[in-house]
Order: C-alpha cells, then sequence, then structure tokens
C-alpha cells in the first residue's frame, strides 16, 4: 500500500471516473495528490470525498493559460512533481459530415493541446525519476463509427507518447499510455443520448468486447498506478491496452 509513499502526482480530469478512482488509489498508496476539474459540481464532490488528502484545482483542460496556472500552483503547494496522470478529455461522437471547425477545434483544444502544452509547464517541476501517464483510447486503433475525431485525438496523444519518451528519459522522466476500452464511466452520460439510445448503445459496444463486459475505473487506475511507480522503472514508451480484448478483433 505504500508503492506512491512520498510522491507527488497531479492528475487532470480527476474529480470523476477514471481520474477521481486514480486519485484514491495515488492516496492509499501514499502519494500527495492534486486533481484538476472544471465542473463546479464535480469539484465540491471531490473536494468533499478527498477531504485534505487531495489538492482540488478548478482549470480548463483547454485553455493555455490555465496551463501555466496549473504548474504555478503545483510548484507553490508541492515544490515539484513525480507522476502527472493526463487523464481530461471529451468524447465527442458524430458522424463525419456532421462536424464542424468549432467542434473539431474544441475535441483538439482538450484532448491534444491542452496536454501538450501543461506538459511543456511542468517540465522543471518534474523529479527524478518521475512518470508522465496519458489517458489513451482503444478507440485510436479500431475504426468504430462515429469516433473518426475522437481517435485521431487519442492517436495524437498516443505518438506523443512514443516521441516524447525517448526525449525525455535522458532526464529520468518515464511517459506511457494506458488506452481503455469500454468503461463504466460518467463519459457515456455526455453524449447527449436519451436513456433508450444509451443503453442500445451501450449493449452495442459491450457486445463487440470479446470479454463479454464494460471494464471498471478500477481496473484502469490499478494500471496508472502500475505505471507511475518505481515497480514500472524500465517501461518507457509503451501503450498498455485496457480493452477487454477489443483491439484484437
Amino acid at each position: 500500500m505504500d508503492r506512491l509513499k512520498g510522491k507527488r502526482a497531479l492528475i487532470t480530469g480527476g474529480t470523476t471516473g477514471i481520474g477521481l478512482e486514480t486519485a484514491r488509489e495515488f492516496i492509499s498508496e501514499g502519494a500527495r495528490v492534486a486533481v484538476t476539474g472544471k465542473n463546479p459540481a464535480t469539484l465540491d464532490a471531490a473536494r468533499k470525498e478527498l477531504g485534505d488528502a487531495a489538492l482540488i484545482i478548478p482549470s480548463d483542460a483547454a485553455d493555455l493559460a490555465a496551463q501555466k496556472s496549473v504548474a504555478s500552483l503545483v510548484r507553490q503547494e508541492f515544490g515539484g512533481l513525480d507522476i502527472l496522470f493526463i487523464n481530461a478529455g471529451i468524447a465527442e461522437l458524430r458522424p463525419v459530415g456532421q462536424w464542424d471547425e468549432a467542434a473539431f477545434d474544441r475535441s483538439f483544444a482538450i484532448n491534444v493541446k491542452g496536454p501538450f502544452f501543461l506538459i511543456q509547464e511542468l517540465l522543471p517541476l518534474f523529479g527524478k525519476p518521475s512518470s508522465i501517464v496519458i489517458n489513451g483510447s482503444v478507440n485510436a486503433h479500431v475504426g468504430m463509427a462515429n469516433t473518426s475525431v475522437y481517435g485521431a485525438t487519442k492517436a495524437a496523444v498516443i505518438s506523443f507518447i512514443r516521441t516524447i519518451s525517448g526525449e525525455l528519459i535522458s532526464r529520468g522522466i518515464r511517459a506511457n499510455a494506458v488506452s481503455p476500452g469500454p468503461i463504466s464511466t460518467p463519459l457515456y452520460g455526455k453524449l447527449g443520448l436519451s436513456e433508450s439510445d444509451l443503453k442500445n448503445v451501450a449493449a452495442g459496444i459491450q457486445g463487440l468486447v470479446p470479454a463479454g463486459r464494460f471494464g471498471t475505473p478500477s481496473e484502469v487506475a490499478k494500471a496508472v498506478v502500475y505505471l507511475a511507480s518505481d515497480e514500472s522503472a524500465f517501461v518507457v514508451g509503451t501503450e498498455l491496452m485496457i480493452d477487454g480484448g477489443l483491439s484484437t478483433l
């Protein structure tokens, strides 16, 4: 239970779903944790649940100025950083013909641009050794309908992991990715579908998964703990699929 004892961690999008569960796991493993989020309601809920064990930071993942503010606050409160889990993201699903420029830019700003520049701002704070983990997606690998832009954003951040890992390892910074398949999180409830349509979509997705079920946030969080800990000291630039076998089809 002490795999992250004494380590300082930042989780973006850490107030719900995979991010919140990872915050719980990090805290249970001994880490000092900061989480970011944008929704006031989930920020308050996370503050109540995590209590004094976590620093709660309101922040918009798409706002470049906000990334500077997050880095400044982490420096002020923690003095440095040992773990970064880039988890904040948006999954906007549309047929190819229904995308407009504003929606396209929003997805790339939140999922790609913001994370890249947050890493840039945090570089002076990383200890040696330290670990960056990015939350990718199985949709970067499978041709699922309506995921063209979402899948492209996730492919981009997974590519970042492969390239920045080679650039940063000499500084003691390891970079890796987890790529979940269908996970039971509030993400699916944000797609704007009716309850019946949402159930149909969920049933259709579950039918594609060889394991025959959705994954849980805990299953992803435990993998992030491994990549964040010294147990994975020789794991660099890799992508861990947590998808119930979906990407093998």
